[in-house]
């Protein structure tokens, strides 16, 4: 019986089901995560025929940005069957831009596939993706992609990806060569030899020669490898004992789960090759429910899910993502999220890309959509029971570092703009929209170009509402360097009771970030008690708007003498005083225009950091230093002060510089004062625009 087990290359683990099952696929951009997808839909029976990215027909990247750009733009859900046990396999996006949906996704995850590939330049994309999973302790596979163009050796690959890898990369698949090309794959688990079959399951050959010789070889690596961690094996190996076969996929499994390595097979995802072996990879050795609850804390009796992707459909409304951590959720089910009334379900679907079908009550394991969770937030723990449950896992947004000031085309789409920008943030919690009440402009804040476009693009086609886009307004001020006294007078007489207020101030230069100060300095009462708060409100009201075209800042104005009427004196005319003496004061005062520096620390490879600099020094940066980042193997940090100005669109040469792996984070410093040409075309523009 044992014998038999070993043939069809099973152990124990293989025979109890570990229920519905949840996988992500990671990994850098255009690495060939969505067409793996395809190829696991169609060995799987769950779509007739695999599609492809470039004939834009995949259950994937199933959204118009997205086949419009040839690119994930969000995570894809889809289910299927293999071997009668349910898999949901999330297809994530690979550019950092998008990166937060896989974020978001992973901790309801069982386990990861990290589709890559033999691409030096693509390595710091890796590491990207290999870092959030070992944070996050999620087990994970690596896939060797597009095998059948890699001009390297399997093992030269290896060695190039392993500094991307905090773990060992546990080789457990070696290729056969067929001359130049690669006709099959060796497994070193269950010692045997198969050839590709296109879009088809392998065939098994047997092992001889050449290929016997090198199995022997990368077995006794991948063993040593796995003894690290089981002194059982290691005392085998050294008394030159096979060890049982049940025994080493024994120790596969936990070092998955324990995340003391990371297995790696290889593959063609174009043509469906490694596809089958991946997939019984997964059911083997990939955790169950049970065991990502517990990764999860979840200790409830109730039944519960959390949810990690949120949807707005044009027909069916909101839809929640959510996984099933505990118990059964039918349509109809009441949810609580932590601190509010998540809402009930209306209806439960099965996920397969943009098709929501329909289906019954969902089981522990499964993910799924909920209907209309009006109060569900992606990232929420939601309790079907009497108390609500605090949030299991938290996922941070990474800082935004791109922003453009939105308008809808049409006044009249005002309000249904603010309606999109709801859904829209719900669905992208990476995108943040801030109204500055100051430059009356609508901002979005993004995780880069492509974010924001792909926002700008759902905005007109998913939600119906055209947009116009520009810069956002730098937050320039203006301040003075001499001192002025002067008298500022507003009289009129249009019959009945006129206007008059008269007003002496003087005006002096604060030292910087010193703000605004008022004094009354009246003696005497000529200007009675009651009207001086309204004077100071028209100084204030005066500095909204200095000579430059910016809000004055730093001024300390001292109210030293002035006169009223008795009858014609208000509230009203000594504002208006006060406003028209520091309006005709400040041209006087030599006006100087400030600009906002912001505090920047970019994170880049070690081998971008020259060009880094390059990049800061050619944008007025002052670099203050940099450091080795970290925690992080051939990462760099770089610290500069830079001008508001300067930051707008840095992230796009950061990311030209980096292999689009570069970020930053920023925050203001202080203000500096802005002159010669630069100050010139910044009042003209200011002019131009008013």
């Amino acid at each position: 019986m044992q014998q038999a087990t070993q043939q069809k290359g099973t152990h124990p683990q293989a025979i109890s089901s570990k229920g519905p099952r949840t996988i992500a696929l990671v990994g850098p951009f255009q690495s060939g995560k969505t067409t793996l997808l395809e190829a696991i839909l169609a060995r799987t029976g769950a779509i007739a025929r695999q599609g492809s990215v470039e004939a834009g027909n995949t259950v994937g990247d199933a959204s118009k940005e997205a086949r419009q750009h040839k690119m994930s733009v969000e995570a894809t859900f889809a289910t299927t069957e293999f071997m009668g046990e349910s898999y949901t396999f999330v297809d994530c996006p690979g550019s950092v831009e998008f990166i937060n949906d896989m974020r978001c996704v992973l901790p309801a995850v069982d386990a990861a596939v990290v589709v890559c590939e033999a691409d030096e330049k693509k390595v710091p994309q890796l590491q990207l993706i290999l870092r959030e999973l070992e944070d996050q302790k999620i087990p994970h596979f690596l896939f060797l992609n597009k095998i059948d163009k890699a001009d390297k050796r399997v093992r030269e690959t290896i060695k190039l990806l392993q500094p991307a890898s905090r773990v060992p990369l546990l080789l457990r698949q070696i290729p056969i060569w067929n001359g130049d090309l690669i006709s099959g794959f060796v497994d070193l688990a269950l010692e045997r030899a198969h050839v590709y079959r296109e879009h088809a399951a392998s065939e098994v050959i047997e092992l001889a020669g050449e290929n016997k010789e090198r199995e022997k070889e990368a077995r006794f690596t991948m063993l040593e490898k796995l003894a690290d961690h089981d002194d059982e094996l290691l005392e085998q190996l050294l008394g030159d004992m096979e060890p049982p076969r049940d025994k080493v996929f024994d120790d596969l499994a936990r070092e998955l789960r324990d995340g003391a390595a990371c297995p790696v097979l290889l593959g063609v995802a174009t043509r469906s090759n490694g596809v089958l072996r991946l997939l019984k990879a997964l059911r083997h050795e990939a955790p169950g429910i049970a065991e990502t609850a517990k990764r999860l804390g979840f200790k409830s009796a109730d039944p519960a899910a959390i949810v990690i992707k949120t949807y707005h459909t044009a027909h069916g409304g909101k839809m929640s993502v959510a996984r099933v951590l505990h118990g059964e959720v039918a349509d109809g089910a009441s949810f609580l999220a932590p601190r509010r009334d998540a809402g009930r379900v209306s209806g439960v679907f099965n996920l397969m890309g943009a098709t929501f079908a329909k289906r019954g009550p969902a089981r522990a394991g499964e993910t799924v959509a909920f209907g209309k969770l009006d109060g569900a937030r992606t990232g929420d723990t939601l309790s079907a029971g009497k108390h609500a449950i605090e949030p299991l896992a938290t996922v941070t947004p990474s800082p935004p570092v791109l922003a453009m000031a939105v308008e809808a085309r049409e006044r009249k789409d005002d309000v249904k703009l603010g309606v999109a920008f709801t859904k829209l943030t719900e669905e992208d919690p990476a995108l943040t929209v801030i109204h500055n009440t100051e430059s009356h402009e609508v901002v979005m804040w993004g995780q880069g170009e492509m974010h924001l476009r792909v926002a700008t693009e759902r905005l007109a086609d998913r939600y119906g509402v055209p947009v116009l886009t520009h810069r956002p307004a730098v937050g320039y001020r203006e301040t003075i360097r001499k001192s002025i006294s002067l008298r500022g007078r507003h009289k009129k007489q249009s019959g009945g009771h006129g206007q008059f207020g008269d007003v002496v101030i003087e005006i002096k230069p604060m030292p910087r970030e010193g703000g605004f100060k008022f004094n009354d300095m009246i003696t005497g009462g000529v200007v009675p008690r009651n009207y001086i708060p309204a004077v100071e409100e028209g100084v204030k009201d005066g500095l909204k708007h200095g000579p430059l075209g910016f809000p004055v800042v730093d001024v300390e104005v001292s109210l030293t003498d002035g006169s009223y009427h008795t009858v014609d004196s208000s509230d009203m005319a000594f504002r208006t005083a006060g406003r028209i003496a520091v309006a005709e004061g400040l041209p006087q005062c030599q006006p100087v225009l400030l600009e906002p520096i912001y505090m920047v620390e970019i994170v880049c490879p070690s081998d971008a950091t020259a060009r880094i600099n390059a990049i800061l020094s050619g944008r007025r940066g002052q670099i203050l230093g940099f450091d080795t980042r970290e925690g992080w193997d051939g990462w760099d940090t770089v610290r500069a002060q830079l001008a508001e100005a300067e930051v707008g669109d840095l992230i796009v040469e950061v990311r030209s510089a980096t292999a689009g792996v570069g970020s930053f984070a920023f925050k203001f410093d202080h203000m500096a004062e802005l002159a010669g040409r630069q100050a010139d075309q910044v009042v003209a523009a200011r002019r131009a625009a008013e």
